[in-house]
């Protein structure tokens, strides 16, 4: 079951990935960062991790994606212009991506028996619940910058809105 359902998510994130790239438009493509940030939440929660999948869907499908797209509508983005491209872009981007791609299934297959007998996770009925000690200190160490953060992201926001804003 965690095999399917890391494959079905896992090909999500990557779709979500490629279409990202692919779109002309740039609210479409916002929407398909939206699909990969919610598959890596999926995918975060098969690990074990619950706080980290609760997170990426709050704070970056929520709140960063929200902001994104303020930004696109506050830029009026439309649809991108289809030019021809450099030379230089396609005599080298291809081959260079060919090249990454080879040299990353040669590391993988070749460190897969390695891979295979190290347990990096542990066995996982010890593992200790982060959660408390995580808010304990973020809520009592961690508070002023905490919010110190979340003031300049609101005096950010405020700031591009006045700069946006249209004079009559």
């Amino acid at each position: 079951m965690q095999l399917a359902l890391f494959i079905v998510f896992g090909a999500l994130a990557l779709g979500g990935a490629l279409n990202l790239l692919l779109q002309r438009h740039p609210i479409y493509s916002a929407l398909s960062l939206v699909v990969v940030m919610m598959s890596l939440a999926v995918l975060y929660w098969s690990l074990g991790a619950e706080f980290l999948a609760a997170a990426q869907v709050i704070v970056y499908s929520g709140a960063i994606m929200v902001l994104f797209v303020f930004v696109i509508m506050l830029l009026n983005a439309g649809k991108e212009e289809q030019t021809q491209g450099s030379r230089a872009a396609y005599s080298v981007g291809f081959p260079g991506a060919a090249a990454i791609f080879c040299l990353l299934s040669f590391v993988f297959l070749s460190e897969r028996g390695s891979l295979q007998s190290t347990n990096i996770g542990g066995d996982l009925s010890s593992a200790v619940d982060n959660i408390a000690v995580l808010s304990a200190m973020l809520f009592t160490r961690q508070l002023l910058p905490f919010e110190v953060t979340s003031v300049l992201i609101l005096v950010a926001i405020l700031g591009a809105v006045v700069l946006a804003r249209r004079e009559q």
